[in-house]
């Protein structure tokens, strides 16, 4: 269950004693630490893609994706949070490594990019204990934290807390609050969820609320589409309520023209989005905003 001394509206009653979110915050508070998060998959590995196909090792473009993005975080002198893929940490065994020495934190996201609840409980212990060994393998630690493929934990996974739990997870970064792909309702911020193992902090990914609904200006196709503008105001909001924006970034969003499956356009739309990258937006929010790893964000969130 979710802890109910957290707010959904944290505009109206802000945790951890902030100041409201149409209020400046006072010159002597610490910035807010921001996270940007990466999930490492390859193009194949759309969320309209039930299956991912088998594809040959030079169509991959998992790596030197990858290695721009590093790139860019070294310019901007950032940490960030790798949600690896087991079965993309297996193919490349020197992608870990490789991030890791970055000085980038490194959690799970599971192995096969299968669907949580198409998995069950059996098979989503199995994935979680198997891409925990190969990332301790080849990073030297285990994952402290876990995002579902596709933000498929929720309603229909109430197992899903207490096992991420019981596998030693510090936090989840899968309930996403959009309609459709999770709970359009869900808390904007760090929420704990109790399970009958402990508690576990959940760190939504960052959305933008409007008259329509809550739109998706944290990462994918609506980070490209949605005005910059809009995505800062959006940060700005959150972090002066002293709420952290969580992003996220897929290394096949770095390249306008890569390769992308034979998909309908709304699917391939939605899996994605527009034919433009997203280092230029990345660049600017990593220059003027504060940001940390998903750990770092927890162990704060959680002492605070």
């Amino acid at each position: 269950m979710v802890d109910a001394d957290k707010e959904n509206n944290f505009s109206e009653k802000a945790p951890h004693g902030a100041v409201a979110a149409d209020q400046e915050p006072h010159q002597g508070d610490i910035p807010v630490q921001n996270a940007i998060t990466i999930d490492l998959e390859d193009w194949y590995h759309g969320c309209c893609a039930l299956a991912p196909p088998t594809v040959p090792t030079e169509r991959r473009r998992v790596r030197q994706n990858t290695e721009l993005i590093l790139a860019l975080l070294e310019e901007c002198g950032v940490r960030a949070t790798f949600f690896v893929l087991g079965s993309v940490a297996k193919l490349d065994p020197s992608l870990v490594p490789m991030i890791a020495a970055a000085g980038h934190e490194i959690a799970s996201h599971g192995y096969s990019h299968s669907l949580v609840p198409l998995l069950g409980p059996v098979a989503f212990r199995d994935e979680l204990r198997r891409t925990a060994e190969i990332i301790a393998e080849q990073s030297g630690s285990l994952p402290a934290g876990f995002r579902a493929p596709q933000w498929s934990l929720g309603a229909a996974t109430p197992w899903a807390m207490e096992i991420l739990q019981h596998e030693g997870c510090l936090y989840d970064s899968s309930h996403n609050p959009l309609p459709i792909i999770g709970d359009r309702r869900g808390p904007r911020a760090p929420f704990a969820i109790r399970t009958s193992a402990g508690s576990i902090l959940e760190l939504p990914p960052m959305v933008t609320p409007s008259v329509i609904g809550n739109l998706p200006t944290g990462g994918g196709w609506g980070f490209r589409f949605f005005p910059l503008a809009l995505i800062r105001r959006t940060i700005k909001k959150l972090n002066c309520a002293r709420v952290p924006a969580v992003l996220y970034l897929h290394p096949r969003e770095m390249e306008a023209f890569g390769p992308r499956l034979p998909l309908s356009p709304l699917r391939s739309f939605v899996s994605y989005g527009p034919r433009t990258d997203a280092a230029g937006r990345m660049r600017d929010l990593l220059r003027q905003f504060k940001f940390q790893t998903l750990k770092e964000l927890a162990v704060t969130w959680e002492s605070a």
